[in-house]
């Protein structure tokens, strides 16, 4: 449903009149227009649906920014949290004609909210991300689940397949489909009356002549179900999901991508543009993807959020390695006591994995950049997170950025130990000294014998400020300081990757504290500004990521 929506924003308590005096592209954010650039709150969308025939409709959501609740002719018939996961919303029975969609927006901060709150990027408004219609019948697919494995006889793949019965009476169906070559059959499935009623069924089967997926050659395989009603000779409904034969593991001081290890030379992304916001089109996607392969890079962390699905369909297909985290950056222990903080968390976790397990290029799950895990209290929510997306996905190693030095108390938990040192810029310390002290702390406090990442190096520079003195914020001095932090941490062998700070400038909240030092409301670490335009420090890490 990509297109212009009428749209009004809803200042204070307003319930809206009736008028729409904007015409605004989705996806997109309502920043984009001059007039709402700045712009905090609420904002309704509307979008009237021709409809030729009596249908249920799905409406899939793949982000809206902060908060949504959506109504259809009036009536609320979902509500979500969290901009960067998906959600859907089913109506049955609607009639031909025409049929109002509307969607009201929040990106206000408050107390309802613990992870939205005023942060070191920008949390647009609207819907960021695509809206796609579906009619659906009584009974169809719902998701999707391929986890592959190999032993010494070959590759294997569990799949789970979610079917959805909405008639109020039980059905028996029958499950079929295709993998490369390999004929899948799931049998005869008893579906209990709904409406809404969800049943899983899981196979293993086994395949042959499989080419692994790995960033080399990043093999794709459509996986391919088809739901057959009894007595109904035709599919009632199919759905394809692509996947790739790759396994993941942190062993012996390594991360290994089908038994061997690899090297993670990334970059930090926002999804943040200049002229775009969140809502990048395809074309800027793989123009970020393009200079980043430029520079020789082979991973992105999606910092500090789950990122656009086209963007990982895009990873997949060209063969990155990605760090996929949650939606939590940088919360004090005050702030995770918020009540609605481990619901909202769960939320998201549950989210995140399930939407995206499919993606061969995720090879690791992250959670709650830089927060409390220093405290015991804070280590209870490590524990209780990270708890749970192990039970949700077993097969990708597990790690979270820290920034606490020797203070660290949740290094035991993770697969990966990750630290977010900034020598040269926030210290004085030399980087490889500083990266030696960081290895020994994760080793002294339960990090012993686990892979390695420097997960956050950078320093300021703005575009275009040239200074034969090379002080701070100069292009010069940023060259400088990453020049010294990627020669000390490639010397290093137990390091298994690094993640710079960061790809492009982005956008962060105009706030009190310690947001008032970002210079033009701007996190201008990036190696590129906003608009793509390259600094000096490009140079450099071409240099030593090409020559790695």
């Amino acid at each position: 449903m990509d297109g212009l929506w009428d749209f009004a924003p809803l200042p204070g308590n307003e319930e809206g009149t009736g008028e729409y005096p904007y015409r605004l592209v989705v996806p997109g954010c309502w920043e984009q227009h001059p007039e709402l650039a700045t712009y905090r709150g609420r904002g309704v969308y509307r979008r009237m649906i021709r409809i030729d025939e009596a249908v249920s409709l799905r409406l899939a959501f793949k982000g809206v920014s902060h908060t949504a609740k959506v109504f259809f002719d009036g009536k609320l018939i979902t509500e979500h949290y969290n901009a960067y996961t998906a959600f859907t919303a089913k109506v049955r029975g609607v009639q031909p004609g025409l049929h109002e969609l509307r969607v009201e927006a929040d990106n206000s901060f408050g107390e309802a909210s613990s992870l939205h709150v005023p942060n070191d990027y920008y949390t647009y408004g609207g819907l960021i991300r695509p809206v796609v219609l579906e009619k659906i019948g009584d009974c169809y697919l719902e998701d999707i689940r391929f986890i592959p494995s190999c032993d010494e006889s070959g590759w294997s793949g569990e799949i789970t397949a979610a079917v959805c019965n909405d008639s109020p009476h039980a059905r028996t169906v029958h499950l079929r489909g295709t993998l490369g070559q390999e004929i899948l059959d799931f049998g005869s499935i008893t579906l209990l009356p709904g409406p809404g009623k969800v049943t899983t069924v899981t196979r293993t089967f086994r395949f042959a002549d499989v080419i692994p997926w790995s960033g080399s050659t990043p093999r794709l395989y459509e996986l391919q179900l088809e739901l057959m009603l009894q007595g109904v000779a035709e599919p009632v409904d199919d759905l394809v999901e692509r996947v790739g034969f790759r396994v993941v593991h942190a062993r012996e001081g390594a991360i290994l991508l089908n038994g061997e290890p690899v090297f993670l030379k990334g970059f930090n992304r926002h999804e943040d543009h200049a002229l775009a916001g969140p809502s990048l089109p395809l074309s800027l996607m793989v123009g970020d993807l393009e200079l980043m392969k430029g520079m020789g890079v082979n991973a992105v962390r999606t910092s500090h959020y789950p990122n656009d699905e086209r963007f990982l369909d895009l990873c997949d297909e060209q063969g990155w390695l990605v760090w996929e985290e949650n939606h939590a950056r940088g919360l004090s222990i005050e702030q995770m006591r918020n009540p609605n903080f481990i619901s909202q968390c769960e939320a998201v976790n549950n989210e995140m994995v399930t939407q995206h397990v499919n993606h061969p290029s995720i090879i690791l799950w992250a959670i709650l950049n830089e927060c409390a895990s220093d405290m015991e209290e804070g280590r209870e929510h490590y524990r209780r997170q990270l708890d749970q997306i192990r039970r949700l996905d077993s097969s990708r190693p597990l790690t979270f950025a820290s920034h606490h030095r020797e203070k660290e108390k949740c290094f035991d938990l993770a697969d990966v130990v990750s630290v977010n040192l900034y020598p040269q810029w926030y210290t004085d310390d030399d980087p490889g000294e500083l990266c030696d002290r960081a290895r020994a702390w994760a080793d002294e406090l339960g990090g012993k014998g686990k892979p390695m990442i420097i997960s956050e190096f950078g320093a300021d520079g703005y575009y275009g400020f040239r200074s034969p003195a090379r002080v701070k914020g100069s292009e010069e001095r940023q060259a400088d300081i990453l020049e010294l932090n990627l020669v000390a941490y490639l010397k290093r062998p137990y390091l298994s990757g690094l993640f710079i700070w960061q790809f492009c400038d982005c956008r962060v909240t105009e706030a009190t504290g310690w947001l008032l030092t970002r210079a033009m409301t701007k996190n201008s670490k990036g190696v590129v500004d906003e608009y793509r335009r390259p600094k000096l420090v490009c140079d450099v890490v071409r240099k030593y990521y090409i020559g790695q």
